[in-house]
């Protein structure tokens, strides 16, 4: 019990340094692909910010915090949210943007000046929207219920459905970014020509036949459409526009149909409710998962020919992807996403959602092999694929190494607790970092039933070690190593007394209360 209540401390002091996630893309590779040339290598989503660690070696600087704000800021126009008028506030306002924070989160209070203009500059907007933060270590139960892992955490509610906010940290991005959620979503359609474009022109699109291009209908594919941002959607009442689609003029509306050009059947038609969330689903649904051929430009006359040939039998159940893999604007980051080295032929599955497996084709390349992987790959007969470095052969700092191969062993040892940073070896936060989890586990070392990590996120995988950006911190509890990781666990944590840091009866009036069974992998990401 004493190690772990020092454990609990320490943690909870090192994790007020913790830094802002940098997180890998993970969208979908029409994104990934779309916007290739628009990721910078070294800050995936530009969320790294200016800073850099205290040079200072000595112990005591564990227990250092970051300085309050100097000047008082005029919140005027954030509405301070909590269990008690939450689902009110949001049923009242169809467009809510909610900051989850901890009052001790050095980048919480980074962002407040921000996102306090942010609220000062659409308040002439208050009728659309509003702007508002939860103390998510006072409201531990609506931070829970909607997942919040790091702080600061922004979500964004259209009727009530929240949406990750992913965009910079500063007054003029959130600005740009609601405005363009509270711009109409869906475009009208009123000629054929128009509808030809879209045919043609685009790989996907949804569209919606109404009987009014206003309306409440019409408000339903506009809130759908802010909840799906890789998809045009477009709306229309003409006739010839629905026949066009495939869509029966004279049937009943609402009717609605999503067009796949890239797949045989091109046309999806939806018989759901006309609901904005149902439909959003609907649009999510459809995304298959996906099988790539990596090849370089000169065997491509080579391979090709089988894919497509292959490909044939799987219209509608999978999408199969060409890549390039030397054409550097395009091929090579897709390559690199999927962590595709070399120069040698290579197909691979991977399912796309939020589990993001990947699975590689054993053996020659031919239109049978490919088949015959694709349809496994479907019954779930196949063992993913996991980046893993060498196992080091030493392995005797304060901090072990871990690599994809030896996390069994050294995290999911259910003998002791582990505490696990995944990092990423070009970003800045992760650098900060660093001194700090040195000193932590410096000051653990003694503790034989405790272990102190790290893995390299960007060279090694597993699928109990997954992270959420850089640096991701997980806690795995002794005895509890065969819970998911990544569930969380209801937590109340608040700032240390600075006063009453060295002794350990000083610890352990740290107030960090946990209440509830704890599970393994809990994530700390960012702050928390």
């Amino acid at each position: 019990m004493r190690s772990r209540s020092l454990l609990l401390v320490a943690l909870a002091t090192l994790l007020l340094h913790a830094s802002a996630s940098a997180s890998a893309s993970d969208d979908d590779l029409d994104y990934l692909i779309d916007n290739a040339d628009d990721i910078p290598a070294n800050d995936p989503d530009g969320w790294l910010q200016e800073g850099s660690p205290d040079d200072d070696d000595d112990d005591d600087d564990l227990f250092h915090h970051g300085q309050a704000q100097d000047h008082p800021i005029d919140e005027t126009h954030v509405f301070l949210l909590s269990a008690a008028n939450f689902s009110d506030f949001l049923a009242s306002h169809r467009h809510v943007m909610v900051e989850f924070y901890a009052p001790w989160c050095a980048h919480c209070q980074a962002l407040a000046p921000d996102y306090a203009a942010a609220a000062a500059d659409l308040s002439p907007l208050a009728h659309q929207v509003a702007l508002a933060k939860v103390d998510a270590t006072e409201d531990t139960d609506l931070a829970q219920k909607y997942d919040v892992q790091g702080f600061p955490t922004i979500l964004f509610f259209i009727d009530g459905v929240p949406k990750d906010y992913n965009g910079a940290r500063t007054k003029e991005a959130i600005v740009s970014w609601v405005n363009k959620k509270l711009a109409p979503g869906v475009q009208n359609i009123t000629t054929v020509d128009e509808a030809e474009k879209i045919l043609t022109g685009e790989d996907k699109a949804i569209l919606a036949v109404l009987d009014s291009l206003s309306g409440a209908h019409s408000d339903e594919i506009a809130a759908a459409s802010r909840l799906e941002d890789a998809i045009n959607f477009y709306q229309t009442s003409n006739p010839d526009v629905a026949k066009l689609f495939h869509l029966d003029p004279a049937a009943k509306r609402p009717s609605l149909v999503l067009l796949k050009k890239q797949e045989e059947e091109k046309l999806t038609f939806y018989d759901g409710p006309f609901k904005a969330s149902a439909i959003a689903d609907f649009v999510s649904a459809n995304k298959l998962p996906l099988i790539l051929l990596f090849v370089v430009a000169n065997e491509s006359s080579k391979f090709l020919p089988i894919f497509k040939e292959a490909s044939k039998s799987f219209k509608g159940k999978l999408l199969f992807v060409f890549v390039e893999r030397d054409n550097e604007e395009v091929g090579e980051p897709v390559a690199n996403y999927f962590g595709i080295t070399g120069q040698e032929t290579t197909v691979l599955a991977y399912t796309g959602n939020e589990d993001a497996r990947k699975f590689f084709l054993d053996g020659e390349i031919s239109v049978e092999n490919i088949k015959r992987f694709a349809e496994d790959f479907l019954e779930e007969k196949l063992t993913p694929f996991y980046k893993s470095e060498p196992v080091p052969e030493s392995n005797e700092g304060d901090v072990k190494i871990v690599v994809g191969k030896n996390l069994d062993q050294i995290v999911l040892d259910e003998s002791k607790d582990a505490l696990l940073e995944i990092y990423a070896p070009w970003c800045g936060h992760c650098q900060e970092l660093e001194p700090t989890y040195n000193k932590l586990g410096k000051h653990l070392r003694g503790i034989d039933s405790l272990v102190i990590a790290k893995m390299d996120g960007t060279a090694n995988e597993h699928p109990r070690a997954k992270p959420d950006g850089f640096p991701t911190i997980l806690f795995y509890p002794a005895g509890k190593k065969s819970f998911e990781p990544h569930a969380s666990i209801p937590f109340k944590l608040k700032r240390l007394d600075l006063s009453a840091t060295k002794t350990e009866k000083d610890q352990s009036t740290a107030s960090t209360n946990l209440r509830g069974e704890r599970s393994s992998g809990t994530n700390f990401k960012d702050e928390l």
